[in-house]
């Protein structure tokens, strides 16, 4: 510890103590504190090696007692403390704390140990505005209540319910204990003691059913909400090779399956491979089990379709389930026409040309924009979305611009497709394509 003399201006301020074991960023602190003049505008003198630097070794400058420095530099105004306190993001009420405007898309779910599955499909059915005002109007079930359907369908209300108004990440606690009371596999643990991994596609499936049941119309013509949204009409003709014989089968499905083999590149590939069917029946001509193949066909679609990438396979030499890790690309919108019925291609034919006129018009305007100038017009500017006039024609049912977060997601169909006869997206009949979850739990 030293003592030295500064002046500074017409003061003088003498025995000023400087802690030559701290920087010289320190002494500058010091002096702000007596003279007001901030550090990065203080010019101190009077030591070996010029103009005293913040990181300066103290044995060089050659200071000792008695050392006389000058400083210069204007003091700037006194700091004024804040007349109102600083109000924290977290202190205000949980309505307020929104200030992105992120809360319309929902609040987020929080993992409770190996849930992102769960998740990811809860995230899925959440962005289906239709299906959150269908669960808005449901009864709820009472706390008592032992119908495992009811709750699980009262814990989704209640938890969409907190998405739309929390502005912080939502505990699905409610939910997971409903959802492994009415599907005990979701409920397998470790050797360990922890909660197993589970399958996406498994929890969409098995919680489309219990919605299926208990989301009903008010009248049996409305029929379910789950079927008025994502029920996918299918008609498969099926053909004997042994007798010759034909059967012909329509039903409702919930999903289009991506089966993902060798050749399998893009998803339209998938999906064309997991409308062939190939299974064993019973024929009437040969009096015994048979095969029968043949393919399906979508007679009527959704408001939203699901597509399935159907990554596990059951290999028997290990009798496990296996995750098959082939790249699959796919498009931002995905057309489905080919895999339509020649009736519902004849129904779609008009609003597809429709909306290729469109955008034909669109790219047409563009590109008038950026042609040459007519004599006396003036020159236009570049031209900023020319797209080639024999673009192909958009999908009357499209995938959202993001993809799914889960394996399967729901994807909203454009506005093209309100063009369908009324009712066309709906099942005549309510036969099941798939296997009934309730048999698996």
């Amino acid at each position: 510890m030293v003592r030295v003399e500064v002046k500074w201006q017409k003061e003088v301020f003498k025995d000023l103590e400087v802690d030559i074991s701290a920087p010289p960023a320190v002494f500058k602190t010091q002096l702000f504190s007596i003279t007001g003049v901030a550090p990065d505008r203080q010019k101190i003198m009077g030591l070996k090696g010029g103009l005293l630097r913040d990181d300066a070794d103290w044995g060089s400058t050659g200071i000792k007692d008695g050392s006389r420095i000058t400083m210069l530099g204007t003091a700037g105004a006194v700091p004024v403390a804040p007349t109102q306190a600083p109000t924290f993001l977290e202190d205000l009420p949980e309505d307020q704390q929104d200030v992105t405007g992120l809360s319309k898309y929902g609040a987020g779910l929080e993992n409770l140990g190996n849930t992102c599955y769960m998740n990811s499909t809860l995230q899925c059915l959440y962005g289906v505005e239709e299906l959150r005002e269908d669960l808005a109007q449901y009864a709820a079930a009472s706390l008592t209540s032992t119908d495992p359907n009811a709750t699980l369908t009262t814990a989704t209300k209640s938890l969409f319910s907190s998405l739309s108004t929390s502005a912080q990440p939502v505990p699905p606690m409610a939910f997971l204990l409903s959802l492994r009371k009415k599907f005990p596999q979701f409920a397998q643990q470790a050797r360990e003691g922890y909660y197993m991994q589970q399958d996406a596609e498994e929890c969409w499936t098995n919680l489309l059913y219990v919605l299926r049941e208990t989301l009903q119309g008010s009248s049996p013509a409305a029929g379910s909400a789950v079927e008025r949204l994502f029920g996918v009409r299918l008609a498969a003709r099926l053909t004997c090779a042994e007798s010759g014989e034909s059967l012909e089968e329509v039903g409702t499905a919930y999903t289009l399956k991506c089966n993902i083999s060798a050749e399998v590149n893009h998803l339209a590939d998938g999906i064309r491979l997991g409308l062939k069917e190939d299974r064993e029946k019973t024929s009437a001509a040969l009096g015994r089990i048979a095969p029968f193949v043949g393919s399906s066909q979508i007679t009527a679609l959704p408001p939203y379709l699901t597509v399935q990438m159907v990554r596990f396979y059951y290999k028997a030499d290990v009798q496990q389930k296996a995750k098959i890790l082939r790249k699959v690309a796919f498009p931002a919108q995905l057309d489905v026409f080919e895999f339509c019925s020649p009736e519902l291609q004849a129904e779609l034919k008009a609003p597809r040309e429709a909306a290729k006129a469109a955008e034909d018009a669109k790219a047409g305007a563009s590109k008038s924009g950026s042609g040459p100038a007519a004599a006396g017009d003036a020159a236009p500017g570049p031209s900023t979305a020319a797209g080639p006039a024999d673009a192909p024609a958009p999908a009357t049912m499209a995938a959202a611009n993001t993809p799914p977060a889960a394996s399967s997601g729901a994807v909203r169909a454009p506005q093209a497709a309100a063009a369908l006869p009324e009712g066309g997206h709906r099942a005549a009949s309510p036969v099941p394509m798939e296997e009934d979850p309730k048999a698996q739990a």
